[in-house]
């Protein structure tokens, strides 16, 4: 049954390896039980319903994508766009957190409508091979750069903070071990190689302190309740944006275009290192992908969390073994899980996370490879698009920066009819975001 709904067979897998890699993807994922409901929760939304409703929205958003497209990347609410939602949208412009809500149910509705019509699929089409590399190794390397500094061993988060952290703490050199242990795993192929590394890291370290990302007290039980939703479920002032657009357009556009690039980027990152792309280099369900990306933004916000959108994460699952939506599905339901062991999940230390992201990004490294290094057209606004992703913790900023080098480029080598009108367009695009940010 489960091979005829995820064609395992026809994808190389097995369901050991399938349900490896979905746990796998959670484990690096689990922290948005614990950081997505923080954050909202500075808006003045409940925290207790909000650790409820992300595991609802994350486990719904990995059951739509694996029903869209059968691929293994799961979804939960984005980090950059609930800090957007909360320090912005409602402490910076004042706005409830009901508004935001709204916003981000009409973004989805927007999204949908872009994605059943094909553009969101053309726009992602439309991104030169160059960008696609960039976005793929920017995210590889924004990734690791997000292990690493959870950890305390590299500190601050732009160019003019990061600085060497404390290398020689435990909890350093646990990170340190860790990709070293699950190299040598990986190197002799051992399934989960991953997730063992997470779970041995969290075993020393009930036993090691390790400084940033510790683990600081056992929990009181194995068990609890989830707490209710009441609270947050179906408040969004839904009429608010239309009847105030004036007021909330720009706003609105700028969480279009956050999310809107983000999805494309993380899809199209994802999806190379999957080898889930075609000859032509493109997403064959990338329509789909981004369909079940729109829905899962709706339903979010009707349940009452932020945008919901596909998680870079994922390429944890992915390193892992994972090839289709059996892995989702998984992930999925182990968010679910995740409610009544809330206690347990959340003692996982940044520590035994980190190695896992470190190695995701010395995989998705690997795309460099497909650079043609003789184009200075192709290598250089991709190494512009793979330096600005983790220097701006934004795939969006760098897609916009990389795009538009590339079509100045372009331009001034006389190759401006080489590409495709769409990629100009998305230029204008970003040239219009950056002159009114």
């Amino acid at each position: 049954m489960l091979d005829r709904w995820f064609k395992l067979k026809a994808a190389g897998v097995t369901v050991k390896s399938e349900v490896l890699a979905g746990l796998t993807t959670f484990a690096a994922m689990a922290y948005i039980l614990a950081v997505n409901p923080s954050i909202l929760s500075a808006a003045g939304m409940p925290l207790p319903a909000l650790i409820t409703v992300t595991a609802i929205a994350a486990a719904l958003g990995c059951f739509l994508m694996a029903a869209f497209t059968n691929y293994p990347i799961a979804q939960a609410p984005g980090m950059g766009t609930n800090s957007y939602f909360a320090f912005v949208i409602c402490i910076g412009s004042g706005l409830s957190w009901q508004t935001a809500l709204a916003l981000t149910f009409w973004n989805g509705i927007v999204f949908l409508l872009l994605s059943v019509t094909g553009l969101r699929k053309r726009l992602a089409e439309a991104l030169p091979n160059g960008i696609k590399v960039g976005i793929q190794v920017g995210i590889g390397f924004f990734i690791a750069f997000l292990g690493l500094k959870s950890v305390g061993i590299v500190v601050g988060h732009d160019a003019t903070l990061v600085s060497i952290g404390d290398i020689k703490s435990p909890g350093s050199l646990l990170v340190l071990g860790g990709v070293a242990l699950m190299t040598f795993l990986t190197l002799k192929r051992v399934a989960g190689a991953l997730l063992i590394t997470i779970l041995v890291v969290t075993g020393i370290g009930l036993f090691i302190p390790m400084g940033e990302g510790t683990i600081t007290a056992l929990p009181d039980g194995v068990f609890s309740m989830p707490a209710g939703i009441g609270e947050v479920f179906m408040k969004l002032d839904i009429l608010y944006p239309i009847t105030h657009f004036s007021e909330v357009f720009d706003v609105l556009l700028t969480l279009l275009i956050l999310d809107l690039f983000d999805s494309i980027g993380t899809l199209v990152g994802l999806s190379r290192r999957a080898k889930l792309v075609d000859e032509n280099g493109s997403m064959p369900k990338m329509g789909r992908a981004l369909t079940a990306d729109a829905v899962a933004t709706i339903s979010g916000a009707l349940l009452g969390t932020s945008t919901t959108t596909s998680y870079i994460e994922s390429a944890a699952g992915i390193e892992a073994g994972g090839r289709t939506g059996l892995t989702t599905v998984t992930t999925g339901f182990c968010f679910l899980l995740a409610l009544l062991f809330t206690p347990i999940i959340l003692i996982i230390p940044a520590a035994a996370t980190a190695p896992a992201l470190v190695m995701v990004g010395i995989f998705m490294a690997q795309g460099l490879k497909e650079l043609n290094f003789d184009d200075l057209t192709e290598v250089a606004p991709a190494f512009i698009t793979m330096l600005m992703i983790p220097l701006t913790f934004s795939i969006t900023e760098g897609i916009g920066l990389g795009l538009t080098l590339f079509t100045v480029i372009t331009l001034l080598s006389g190759r401006l009819k080489e590409v495709p009108m769409l990629s100009h367009i998305i230029t204008l695009v970003f040239v219009i975001y950056y002159a009114f940010k």
